[in-house]
């Protein structure tokens, strides 16, 4: 069955053959068998994000003179792919990963060092559910 994902509405949804819906405003349901990228679900967030009044930063790569792709850095490679910033004051460090996907050891030497005096989360998929209802109650505690 092919799945398209429609990110351009603020809702964020997933659309199947079937016509089956993943709605993001009011809360996710999951349906077995959507896969989402990497890529779609930094969208999604990024989107939640943004509804609920965050600012979200997020490095994009570019193409060098070589036409080479590259996101250019200074530091320690492995920084965590997002930094959400309320007006609340909260401010957290994503690492995005696919169902599948695993942390690097440079993620990893990074995500224990913010730990240490910031909110870090790994986040993926099927913590959608999870992850808008903590962006919408930003002063939430967990």
């Amino acid at each position: 069955m092919a799945k398209a994902l429609n990110l351009n509405t603020s809702a964020c949804t997933v659309i199947t053959q079937n016509n089956c819906t993943l709605k993001g405003q009011a809360g996710w349901t999951h349906h077995a068998g959507i896969v989402v990228t990497e890529a779609d679900f930094q969208k999604i967030v990024i989107n939640l994000a943004k509804m609920h009044g965050w600012l979200v930063h997020h490095p994009l790569p570019s193409m060098n003179k070589r036409g080479v792709w590259a996101t250019h850095e200074l530091g320690d490679h492995g920084f965590p792919d997002l930094v959400l910033a309320h007006p609340s004051g909260r401010v957290i460090f994503a690492e995005l990963k696919s169902d599948k996907g695993k942390i690097s050891p440079l993620q990893s030497r990074w995500i224990t060092t913010l730990q240490q005096g910031a909110t870090v989360w790994v986040w993926r998929p099927a913590d959608l559910d999870w992850i808008a209802k903590y962006l919408r109650q930003p002063l939430l505690t967990i």
